[in-house]
């Protein structure tokens, strides 16, 4: 048997489970780079996931604790999509990647791991980011922390808004 090293991954492992909302709770801490918050506007926000499918995954919450697609504002789910162009703009131009998956998962039966706090994912996708190791091995292999993806994101929300 091979054996992986990622030991990175025991804070996670470790981690106390806290109650509440994330993304409220993240939002209100005011600890940006912490949180891995990115880029603030007046109705959102944008942070890393921190258990991504791909480096550079984006997630787009309004600030408002809000649970369904349904109640959001019309101001809110415009500024929501704001960012997510925005986030794309930024991935694009730091990560080059070949395509995105842009999504909401609404419900728990359609994947979502936060369920009263919407959200929408912006996953960066390049050919050949899949191989047979999440298949057999069920581990995703990451060719970059966290906080150096995190780095390169700020620096690209930070160009983009002088835009």
């Amino acid at each position: 048997m091979n054996t992986m090293w990622a030991p990175w991954r025991m804070e996670y492992i470790r981690a106390e489970p806290i109650s509440g909302c994330l993304f409220c709770r993240k939002y209100s801490e005011g600890r940006d780079e912490e949180n891995y918050i990115l880029c603030r506007s007046e109705l959102s926000f944008v942070l890393l996931n921190l258990y991504p499918y791909n480096n550079g995954h984006l997630m787009v919450a309004p600030k408002r604790h809000v649970g369904a697609l349904t109640e959001l504002q019309g101001e809110e789910l415009l500024d929501m999509m704001s960012l997510v162009q925005k986030g794309v703009r930024v991935l694009s131009a730091t990560c080059r990647p070949e395509g995105f998956n842009i999504g909401l998962n609404l419900g728990s039966v359609a994947g979502a791991g936060i369920i009263d706090h919407i959200h929408v994912h912006v996953v960066p996708r390049w050919q050949g980011d899949t191989n047979f190791m999440p298949l057999l091995a069920e581990t995703k292999v990451m060719p970059q922390r966290m906080r150096k993806t995190f780095g390169t994101l700020l620096s690209g929300f930070e160009a983009d808004r002088t835009k």
